[in-house]
């Protein structure tokens, strides 16, 4: 049987199409998706994303071991509530999961992984926080939401007393505080400005009842997904893996091979990195009729190919776009095969929209 949010009733309550989602049962839209993505980019919506897995990490040893653990250098965080965005590799350099991470203390660390993966993350950071004496707690008692959009932070302002808020609002991005029993952070995977927030599950309902009351729009996965496409941000499980590392990612610039710094992976990534790398993730814009989806295949042309990962209509640019991985050579149009028929797209470089607007030419 699937795991259910707290949230799970009020979404049954309001309609939505509910799928299974990395073992949850999650809402796929509760109206229309096109209006959802539209609300995101132009106002304001709600995600529940209590499906995510809130882990605390905590003790003496938390930061050497997260040195060990991630790609990225936790030695960046210096100040407590700054968030970092970070991949857990395998020793070949393979992605076991994408994750942000903050400091909360010198000796507390909170780490975010994907619903998914819960089990193998939880598994490989247990197995190597052992010798550290760090405390792994998997946060079930907490519930999460995302609002995302332009007017999302001013949504959630009006939530809390009025000194609350105006912490609230003071927050950079990347960076999250303990605000009124919530945990508040400006983070979000829709390419808009916005909070997360993750506050006891008994307290998530009357959130999320207040914030479409007051206007901002029920979001569910779909929309989830056609926004984070087009902010060019990656999907677990789509557009990498164990098997793809992160400089065949796209994540190159979440990779910190800072001298003398020791990870899991970095051997690895240090000799592809030196031969050179063979694919590549790129974005691309389809110049004919027609969907991009996963798993289609793209021909360059030199005749070598490779696979879209992710594709969708792109509800703000009106058009279909794709990430794919693709020879590391190619370049200017590849072709698509979309049921039967070669379609020519052309290579750019993601986000293809920032902001609301189109970062295409």
């Amino acid at each position: 049987m699937a795991r259910r949010t707290p949230l799970f009733a009020i979404h049954q309550a309001a309609g939505a199409r509910m799928v299974d989602f990395g073992g949850w049962d999650m809402p796929l839209q509760f109206d229309s998706l096109i209006a959802e993505h539209h609300a995101v980019r132009r106002a304001a919506g709600v995600f529940d994303v209590s499906h995510m897995c809130v882990v605390d990490l905590e003790g003496a040893g938390v930061r050497p071991l997260l040195e060990q653990l991630l790609a990225n250098d936790v030695g960046r965080l210096t100040v407590p509530g700054k968030a970092l965005y970070g991949c857990l590799l395998n020793e070949r350099g393979g992605v076991i999961d994408d994750l942000i991470v903050f400091h909360l203390a010198e000796q507390w660390f909170r780490a975010v992984v994907n619903a998914g993966t819960r089990a193998k993350d939880l598994d490989w950071i247990r197995r190597h926080a052992a010798p550290f004496g760090v405390s792994v707690r998997e946060r079930t008692d907490l519930a999460m939401l995302a609002v995302q959009g332009p007017q999302a932070r001013s949504s959630v302002a009006a939530q809390l007393a009025p000194q609350a808020a105006a912490r609230a609002l003071t927050l950079g991005a990347f960076v999250g505080a303990e605000i009124d029993g919530w945990f508040v952070s400006r983070t979000g995977y829709t390419g808009e400005d916005g909070f997360e927030i993750m506050l006891p599950a008994a307290e998530a309902g009357p959130l999320w009842h207040a914030l479409t009351a007051a206007g901002v729009v029920a979001c569910g996965l779909g929309a989830r997904d056609t926004l984070r496409l087009e902010a060019g941000m990656n999907l677990y499980g789509s557009d990498m893996d164990e098997d793809t590392t992160p400089l065949e990612s796209g994540l190159d610039w979440t990779v910190a091979l800072t001298p003398g710094r020791a990870f899991i992976g970095r051997e690895a990534l240090e000799a592809q990195r030196a031969r050179g790398v063979d694919r590549k993730l790129v974005g691309l814009l389809l110049e004919e009729r027609g969907v991009l989806r996963a798993h289609q295949r793209v021909i360059g042309a030199d005749g070598g190919t490779g696979e879209i990962t992710s594709g969708t209509f792109s509800p703000t640019l009106e058009r279909s776009i794709a990430l794919a991985r693709i020879p590391a050579a190619a370049h200017g149009t590849v072709q698509v095969e979309v049921r039967g028929k070669r379609l020519t797209a052309r290579l750019v470089r993601p986000p293809f929209v920032r902001g609301g607007k189109s970062l295409i030419g």
